[in-house]
């Protein structure tokens, strides 16, 4: 059962730990300090969930259709160059954001949304929880499964609370505006990369 449960923990972190567009935002909620423990819980929840259905064979469907795959690359394109614009305007703004948890430079809803898109509008997210991730734990016995996902989760788990409470130690770094728009910047170029690698998964 141990061996289970490390399989499934090492095989998630190891995937997990990848900066992607999930991550990125995590980390800047992490560093504003907004909205922090409510956002680390959602991505633990929905990896909960998404890698749960994975393991129990719901890979194998999203796997097989690719009309499905199709529409969720063609709409993470879209949204991620959306955004990836949105953080290059914001590091040529003049106006540099406050690392304070009073200043809530990011509304509730804004930040409710942007997860939910970062989570389900992201097709790398369904190849890494459902197709990897679930794939492997499909293939142990069923009784066994359960410790699989427990690892996972506790992966998933351990990585959100670490991204998320952790970027408050490199709050001093972000005090000058010049981070934030290296830091914007490169979120920008990341999504663009990300939206870039997309198209490999559009068959037409």
């Amino acid at each position: 059962m141990l061996d289970i449960y490390l399989k499934g923990f090492v095989v998630t972190i190891s995937l997990i730990m990848a900066i992607g567009a999930q991550n990125a935002y995590i980390l800047k909620l992490g560093l504003l300090k907004q909205y922090v423990l409510m956002a680390v819980l959602m991505c633990i929840t929905f990896d909960f969930i998404l890698i749960s259905a994975g393991v129990f064979g719901l890979g194998y469907f999203i796997q097989g259709n690719q009309l499905l795959i199709n529409g969720i690359a063609i709409f993470g394109i879209v949204f991620l160059c959306f955004y990836a614009i949105l953080s290059f305007r914001s590091a040529f703004k003049n106006a540099s954001l406050q690392v304070d948890g009073n200043v809530k430079t990011n509304p509730l809803k804004q930040v409710v949304s942007l997860i939910l898109v970062f989570t389900f509008l992201n097709p790398h997210t369904y190849l890494d929880t459902i197709l990897l991730i679930g794939g492997i734990g499909a293939n142990i016995e069923n009784d066994l499964k359960i410790y699989f996902l427990l690892g996972a989760v506790s992966a998933s788990t351990i990585w959100f609370f670490s991204l998320g409470f952790g970027a408050r130690f490199l709050i001093p770094l972000f005090k000058k505006p010049v981070t934030w728009k290296i830091l914007d910047i490169s979120i920008g170029i990341l999504m663009l990369f990300i939206a870039y690698s997309l198209i490999d998964l559009i068959v037409y």
